[in-house]
């Protein structure tokens, strides 16, 4: 490595280090996990809802967030088109969309279903919220 002359930058580097660089920079807008997960038997009902309730164009299970309930912000899910400025996810064969707002509340949550008779449905589980309400439905951050 050749010392730099006054007005140079001091910045050069030798053949590995610029390889790990192009490698680390080749690979750093890259997501390796998906922002929410879901269980085996949550993919496996959505997949179900899909096949029978859903037009074909609303293809998508879309997991959002809004202003409501008794905690502050409530969950919402629905089928819909995912939009140029969503984030999705194949899990388990299911394109998840989540906009990026909601991103924010949702990171690191799993959502997980249930067919029992009491305490049945989707359960979100998320580290994001600080305080849930009884029901489920609704958070605090």
């Amino acid at each position: 490595m050749a010392a730099a002359s006054p007005g140079q930058s001091s910045a050069t580097v030798d053949s590995s280090s610029a390889a790990v660089y192009a490698k680390c920079m080749s690979t750093a807008l890259v997501q390796t996990e998906n922002p929410i997960s879901l269980t085996p038997s949550a993919a496996a009902e959505i997949k179900a809802m899909l096949s029978k309730e859903n037009p074909a164009e609303k293809n998508a299970f879309r997991l959002f967030v809004e202003a409501g309930g008794c905690s502050g912000m409530q969950y919402g899910m629905t089928f819909d088109l995912k939009r140029d400025s969503d984030v999705a996810s194949e899990i388990l064969g299911v394109t998840v969309v989540v906009d990026t707002i909601s991103l924010d509340f949702l990171r690191g949550a799993v959502i997980d279903f249930s067919d029992a008779m009491s305490g049945g449905g989707f359960k979100i589980t998320n580290p994001q919220a600080k305080q849930s309400c009884g029901c489920g439905k609704s958070f605090e951050t």
